[in-house]
């Protein structure tokens, strides 16, 4: 009866797809089935020499890089990250780095992670927003790879202004000293995978990167996003 009530609902209220708009039809979820069919995929997870560890490379120290999907201005891509960005839709981000937790699995890069840890928002911006995309996205990632979330580590300190149209150097200053740790003695050794929404430039990696690094004796750091722009 359940099942036929919603379909009854949605002829009138259809749920659409967070890529092109078009109504979802049944036993599809967030995104339609052509979207998913032509979703970019990188393959980054499987490839030691990809394009994520040649941006980052030399930036600071990490183990691995990987990006989902790749980002194209006016992309199906760039839709589903502006969802779940500003369109209030988390289910994007949960949704997404669900699947992508699924492929980390498979791959032998990251098979020794002890915990996600999203890159956080200012609490000025969180309030602002909502909740964090990518705490959205970790918590997809974590539900994949069966490894715990870990919210309380990392912390954001200083509140800055959007990088979405700024340039490379511009993007460096404006995060450089953001992120700090508390309690980070106690991850002593901890693989940890840092999980952001869309890699660009790599300086907010970095930053957040460097803080974990400079208070966590001993810890490996592995970056991952969804696109890579």
């Amino acid at each position: 009866m359940l099942q036929y009530w919603r379909s009854f609902l949605h002829l009138f209220y259809p749920e659409l797809c967070m890529g092109c708009n078009a109504a979802l039809i049944a036993q599809e979820e967030i995104i339609c089935t052509s979207c998913l069919f032509h979703l970019p995929y990188t393959a980054f997870h499987m490839d030691s020499n990809n394009e994520a560890m040649q941006l980052l490379k030399g930036k600071f120290p990490f183990e691995f890089a990987a990006c989902m999907l790749h980002l194209r201005s006016g992309s199906i891509v760039e839709k589903l990250i502006y969802n779940l960005k500003y369109n209030n839709h988390p289910q994007v981000g949960e949704y997404l780095g669900t699947k992508y937790g699924t492929s980390l699995r498979e791959s032998p890069y990251f098979a020794k992670i002890d915990m996600i840890v999203p890159v956080p928002l200012h609490p000025k911006r969180l309030l602002k927003r909502g909740y964090n995309q990518s705490e959205c996205i970790a918590a997809g990632l974590s539900l994949g790879m069966d490894v715990p979330v870990n919210t309380r580590l990392l912390h954001r300190g200083r509140y800055q202004k959007s990088q979405t149209k700024m340039y490379r150097s511009d993007r460096i200053g404006n995060v450089a000293d953001s992120f700090y740790c508390k309690n980070g003695e106690q991850w002593a050794d901890s693989h940890i995978l840092l999980v952001d929404d869309v890699l660009t430039t790599g300086a907010t990696m970095a930053a957040a990167a460097e803080a974990l690094i400079n208070h966590i004796p001993h810890c490996k750091i592995y970056i991952v996003s969804i696109g890579r722009a």
